[in-house]
């Protein structure tokens, strides 16, 4: 296991990847199309490629002659409001995109998958879920991770290809090394709470404060990308040593609500937030955590970097290099 593709390279989430696994001396090898992802996040060291996941010849040509035997799958259209107003360009990109990505990995020398999916596929109201609870995704976006998902298990249900697809939680923070960050806001919490606090005058729009919560604001389980990173390359390295496939949440396991990371933005910055209260989003679900027992089983794994403050400061130190 030695020539991984990473496709949505360019972005958040994949450049941290690509980032750990260069370190560990595989060869990595980028597809985006760059529509949201950025060359800035391209690692020098990765072979990069402009290609969209509508063009399955050209993926498959890839693999074909690059011998990859690893693709990690994060290409997607990401912002979960703007899916509910183009669900039409939501599944052509996330859903047709990953079926030309799957039918360019059979046959071929493709031997493990790990698909990046969401706990938007969750039915609303459960709190703490595990991998089994209910699924009923209130957003588009969800939607479309959920019928890939479905697509993976058919696809690769009579294959020697191992997959894992992971539902992540709310990903938040920045790489150790500060090289890798948020870009995108896609309205996220954090990335406009760090870019609000370099104002004079901070504010953020709060979406709903009379859901049944401690503070009337939703609650997240906010994750550390690093740890997130981390959980893909040990992944990674147990399905192909073991023949397995999982899926697995991908959180901490406790919560956080709106209110509270404001507060803790408050607390490192040493400023005042200006809080706007606005009418709830339909897509938003009130409050969802991971059960993450399944995740530290599978792989022993236990977060490095589950802390509020460190998770602020990294991202407020982020926003400061953008500028």
């Amino acid at each position: 296991m030695k020539k991984i593709l990473i496709t949505g390279g360019a972005g958040y989430i994949g450049s941290h990847i690509a980032e750990i696994l260069i370190k560990k001396r595989y060869k990595v090898f980028i597809i985006d199309n760059l529509s949201t992802g950025f060359k800035r996040l391209i690692n020098k060291k990765a072979k990069f490629f402009k290609i969209d996941l509508k063009d399955g010849k050209k993926i498959r040509n890839l693999i074909l002659k690059h011998s990859i035997d690893s693709i990690i799958h994060l290409a997607a259209l990401l912002d979960v409001n703007e899916s509910q107003k183009k669900p039409k360009r939501y599944f052509q990109n996330n859903v047709i995109g990953t079926k030309n990505l799957l039918l360019a990995s059979l046959n071929s020398t493709v031997k493990n998958f790990i698909f990046s999916s969401t706990a938007a596929v969750y039915k609303d109201g459960i709190f703490k879920v595990k991998e089994s609870s209910p699924t009923q995704p209130k957003s588009n976006y969800g939607k479309g991770k959920l019928k890939s998902e479905k697509l993976i298990k058919s696809f690769f249900k009579n294959t020697n290809i191992n997959y894992a697809i992971l539902r992540y939680f709310n990903v938040c923070g920045t790489s150790k090394s500060n090289n890798f960050g948020q870009i995108n806001s896609y309205d996220l919490l954090f990335k406009n709470l760090a870019i609000n606090s370099l104002k004079k005058i901070p504010f953020i729009n709060i979406y709903g404060n009379n859901y049944k919560t401690k503070d009337g604001t939703c609650i997240r389980d906010f994750i550390h990308v690093s740890d997130l990173v981390d959980i893909h390359y040990k992944t990674l390295k147990k399905i192909n040593a073991e023949n397995k496939s999982i899926l697995m949440n991908c959180g901490y396991g406790s919560g956080k609500s709106v209110l509270e990371v404001v507060k803790a933005f408050q607390t490192i910055t040493k400023k005042k937030i200006k809080i706007n209260f606005k009418s709830r989003r339909k897509a938003d679900l009130s409050q969802i955590i991971a059960n993450n027992s399944k995740l530290k089983k599978f792989l022993r794994w236990s977060p490095r970097f589950n802390n509020l403050s460190d998770m602020v400061k990294s991202s407020v130190q982020w926003e400061k290099k953008l500028r």
